[in-house]
């Protein structure tokens, strides 16, 4: 639509009452984001946009999802749950199936008195939440935001959805269909859907920025396929890439801690079976950081658009992944296991209220931590049942800890047993992860330990080596006892 188009379509964008917060949200997620930025201290990838922010905010070095995959991480963000409570652990349902009354993170700013509204992949891809909006959310290729068309669209996607029994239309595709698992595009920014979701958010502030809003903007890179413009992949045509920490299974891994990479090999390039060829490795190395300084370079427009207008000095910053990303670590790729690189992801936040500027903070914090951080630092109530805890604390004071261990879990399906669930914990030192079945009249236990301070990459898992007997059961008792107790 045409400028008087968008101006006059955003009237009926609801105004925030005069008791609203001064502070606005900004809340930027990136899909599948390992923390290889160059503020992270990586020697190749270029993201000086992200680094800027870091050098204007704080860093987390240590923050955790609790769940790799990218539906229950995101449910688990948004509406503050662990994802034993929200009970989603697959990307077909909906949370509402079984929380239908749950205020949301974006939700309890509504019901606060500000503006809420997203722009590309803030849910899962097909899971929308109606409820979360106070202006109908914006996916690339989708009716103009802020129209009566949009909210027409939005409405009936919801009843799709209830119809279904709050499961997602979206299906799964063929190899053929999904094309490679990588492509360098010689176009512009905005002709690919991350490039049009900064469009489309940098028109909206324009719109926003006279009210008090919670602005979602969901990049899908560097998620697979690694599809960006060719121009960043120019960026590291000149680098030698090689694969980061690209090492074999640990020693004793129990094998239901792994995976058979049934997503990378889902795209028509990569072989159905055996390992990853190392040139074929390389090239999706090198696409990964691709499609980071892509997210990278649209994040810095967006960045731009809010001192254009006036709103750094009002406005709440978060940039976070919903998950890592596994790049040949342990032979596996994506994410789904509970292995450092898969549950580990960026965080940086700049909050106009914080007294230190550029600095990182390496005190262990979970993403179901920023529902209730965000209402300490916006000063708006949270309701109960959250189950994070603010670190608004550490952002003053970076060396301060909040927590003893990080939770997170993954699910696998085991031959005579069905679906077991491996609950990990990430202390300062260690990660122990539990296997048990969730059929309580099966008998599962399976476990693993890893040292980071004698073993970084995890190459060898020592829950049964006797020196660490001791060890194992302090972080068992701390595993029993919960989130709650760390």
């Amino acid at each position: 639509m045409n400028r008087r188009q968008f101006i006059g379509a955003s009237l009926a964008a609801p105004v925030a009452s005069a008791a609203t917060p001064r502070y606005n949200v900004l809340f930027i997620t990136m899909s599948d984001l390992r923390p290889d930025l160059g503020c992270y201290g990586h020697p190749l990838v270029s993201t000086p946009n992200l680094d800027a922010l870091a050098a204007k905010g704080i860093l987390f070095n240590h923050a955790y999802c609790q769940f790799a995959n990218a539906s229950p991480s995101r449910t688990s963000i948004m509406t503050g749950r662990r994802p034993d409570t929200t009970r989603i652990y697959d990307t077909q349902t909906h949370f509402r199936r079984h929380l239908p009354d749950v205020v949301t993170l974006p939700q309890c700013f509504k019901q606060a008195g500000y503006v809420t509204t997203s722009f590309g992949r803030t849910y899962h891809i097909g899971l929308n939440d109606v409820e979360s909006w106070s202006v109908p959310a914006w996916f690339p290729n989708s009716a103009p935001w802020n129209t009566p068309e949009g909210a027409t669209q939005s409405r009936k996607w919801r009843e799709g959805l209830e119809a279904r029994g709050w499961k997602n239309p979206l299906t799964v595709r063929t190899r053929e269909e999904r094309g490679p698992s990588w492509e360098a595009r010689d176009v512009a920014d905005d002709a690919l859907p991350d490039g049009q979701t900064a469009k489309a958010a940098i028109q909206a502030l324009q719109v926003l920025k006279d009210q008090t809003f919670f602005l979602a903007v969901g990049f899908q890179k560097p998620h697979l396929p690694y599809i960006a413009p060719k121009r960043y992949f120019d960026l590291y045509a000149k680098k030698k890439i090689e694969l980061p920490d690209y090492a074999p299974p640990p020693a004793k891994v129990p094998a239901v801690a792994l995976h058979s990479n049934s997503v990378l090999r889902s795209y028509r390039d990569i072989p159905e079976s055996g390992p990853i060829p190392e040139a074929k490795a390389l090239e999706l190395v090198r696409a990964y950081y691709a499609g980071l300084s892509y997210s990278d370079a649209q994040i810095g427009k967006l960045l731009r658009a809010l001192d254009r207008a006036g709103l750094r000095e009002r406005t709440i910053i978060v940039v976070c992944g919903d998950n890592g990303c596994q790049l040949g670590n342990h032979g596996l790729w994506h994410k789904h296991s509970n292995f450092e690189k898969a549950v580990r992801t960026g965080l940086i936040i700049s909050s106009p209220g914080q007294k230190q500027r550029g600095t990182r903070t390496e005190a262990l914090t979970e993403l179901v931590d920023l529902y209730p951080t965000l209402g300490e630092l916006a000063g708006v109530a949270v309701p109960k049942g959250v189950e994070g805890r603010s670190f608004a604390s550490v952002i003053d004071n970076p060396s301060r800890k909040i927590k003893s261990a990080a939770f997170s879990q993954f699910p696998r399906n085991v031959e005579g047993v069905g679906t077991v669930m491996g609950y990990t914990i990430r202390t300062e030192r260690y990660r122990y992860t539990a296997w048990r079945a969730m059929d309580a009249a099966k008998t599962f236990r399976v476990y693993e330990l890893y040292d980071y301070v004698s073993d970084p990459l995890e190459t060898t898992n020592v829950a049964d080596n006797p020196d660490y007997a001791k060890i194992r059961r302090d972080l068992q008792t701390k595993l029993n006892a919960g989130w709650r107790a760390a």
